[in-house]
């Protein structure tokens, strides 16, 4: 029997148009899960090019994405406390009080007690170097009254710059519910600073600070490092990632760069330093790229901010808990991976002529730190006279510290000779009869001659130390054959070495 070709081709034709729809359905679900993963990923981080004149953006990812802002929050805290000194209102020269508070504060922090005075001007720069939160309190009450008020001060300004995807709940950036900005509301603020408060900029970019025998260098690895590298501040907590808002000025250009989410305190540095190197380049066909507008023309996203606790401190990553703790990793040490992703080239910015490891790698410049103190303002010789305090005072503490470490270390050393004497047992109580036998006989002759009376129990006593255990047993025959009341002395005297042994074993 022969079948019709068309019972053939039907079949044939059916299955070839299932395959080919089939074919186009997983490579369309292969697509949009690809999309879907690379969305996630990119949330992950932000990054903001802008220049700091024009607003104009050279580069953004995710830049409009709400973000949990950490330390990067004490910019805000210190535009909104130099407004006040500009205005009038207060002075750099202004003393504020630690309250109980501030002293509450989480590190990284100074540590100061509750009612410690220093001025606003060693307040700022020890909350923009060393990121101390209990300072950045200190701030707020000082200028607000409170941290509530403050940060409503806080929240004005942010509305008067544009920053609508921003609000503040406190002045230092410690974890709360509602404190939020975005890459785009930070690139905003720092171009206010450099607008507003050209006179204050330096406290953006201090190389560091000492106080009395402590010495913190600026958190920002750029500052002395990046060439023209002047801002501004760095942020961590486990739910931010780090972030970074960073700046640089070549001749009459500065750009400002913004890095969130980074997955470590150098790769937030290199980046920042890549994005920056790649913006003062020139780069002969921009005018390819797209124009991205100005950086108040971002269209904000409205959502929540990617929550990155578990990426950055989950129990397969160590993370430290402080800015001040940061994991300072090698520069060199993952720092290129970012030249390897296409979106480094999305804007049609040329690479960087150098490498950021060979930027960052070195040890940076020999700027001396700057000098804090506590107390009303000094000048000259008086701010050295204040170091020198504030130094001894630390010194002292710390050599009390180590006073009292080698009084528990000295138990230690007496529990080990115990097991020392006890494999000696048997060397010891034939020593020491022969101690105290020539302390009884050479007790009271000591005064007249020193020579003769001596040496004849060293003699004796040498004997049994030289000789093996054994031949020590040979002269005890003697001594019970010379006299019995000797042999009943000797026997005595054991039971008194073995009283005499247990007091330095306790």
């Amino acid at each position: 029997m022969v079948c019709p070709r068309h019972d053939f081709r039907r079949p044939d034709l059916h299955d070839w148009k299932l395959t080919v729809a089939l074919r186009r359905f997983v490579s369309a679900s292969i697509a949009a899960l690809t999309l879907i993963c690379a969305a996630q990923s990119a949330r992950a981080e932000a990054i903001l090019v802008i220049e700091a004149d024009t607003g104009k953006v050279l580069q953004a990812e995710n830049a409009t994405y709400p973000w949990y802002p950490a330390s990067v929050t004490k910019i805000m805290t210190a535009y909104v406390a130099l407004k006040a000194v500009k205005e009038g209102r207060l002075t750099l020269d202004s003393l504020f009080t630690v309250s109980p508070a501030a002293a509450a504060q989480s590190p990284s922090k100074m540590g100061f007690k509750p009612g410690t005075q220093v001025t606003l001007d060693n307040a700022l720069k020890m909350m923009m170097v060393k990121s101390a939160n209990d300072i950045a309190v200190v701030i707020a009450e000082g200028v607000g009254g409170s941290i509530d008020g403050f940060s409503a001060e806080m929240n004005k300004n942010a509305q008067r710059l544009g920053m609508t995807q921003t609000s503040y709940v406190n002045p230092n950036g410690l974890p709360a519910e509602g404190q939020i900005t975005s890459a785009r509301d930070l690139g905003i603020l720092a171009r206010a600073v450099f607008k507003d408060l050209p006179e204050y900029e330096y406290f953006m970019h201090l190389p560091g600070i000492k106080f009395g025998r402590k010495t913190t260098m600026n958190f920002n690895k750029l500052i002395g490092r990046y060439p023209g590298a002047d801002g501004m501040k760095t942020g961590f907590i486990c739910a931010s990632g780090f972030n970074l808002v960073a700046s640089a000025t070549r001749g009459n250009k500065r750009l400002i760069a913004i890095v969130l989410g980074a997955q470590s305190s150098a790769q937030r540095a290199a980046k920042a330093a890549q994005l920056l190197e790649r913006g003062f380049s020139n780069n002969k066909l921009a005018w390819l790229k797209p124009s991205l507008g100005t950086v108040d023309s971002l269209a904000p996203i409205d959502a929540s901010p990617p929550d990155l606790r578990d990426q950055m401190c989950g129990p397969k990553r160590k993370r430290p808990a402080a800015e001040d703790e940061e994991d300072d990793v090698e520069i060199a040490t993952g720092a290129e991976t970012s030249d390897g992703n296409p979106s480094m080239y999305a804007a049609g910015v040329q690479p960087p002529t150098m490498k950021t490891s060979e930027l960052l790698a070195g040890a940076g410049t020999s700027a001396p730190p700057i000098i804090v103190y506590t107390g009303p303002t000094r000048t000259g010789a008086a701010i050295a006279a204040a170091d020198a305090a504030e130094t001894e005072a630390q010194a002292a503490k710390g050599k009390g510290k180590k006073s009292k470490k080698p009084q528990v270390a000295a138990v230690k050393p007496d529990a080990k000779p115990e097991k020392k004497k006890d494999a000696k047992k048997d060397e010891k109580p034939a020593a020491k009869p022969d101690a105290k036998s020539d302390t009884k006989t050479a007790a009271k002759p000591a005064p007249k001659s020193d020579s003769k009376p001596e040496p004849k129990p060293i003699a004796n006593s040498a004997k049994p130390l030289s000789g093996d255990l054994k031949p020590a047993a040979k002269p005890a025959p003697k001594s019970s054959d010379a006299k019995p009341s000797d042999a009943a002395k000797s026997s005595s005297k054991p039971a008194a070495e073995k009283k005499s042994d247990t007091p330095p074993r306790s």
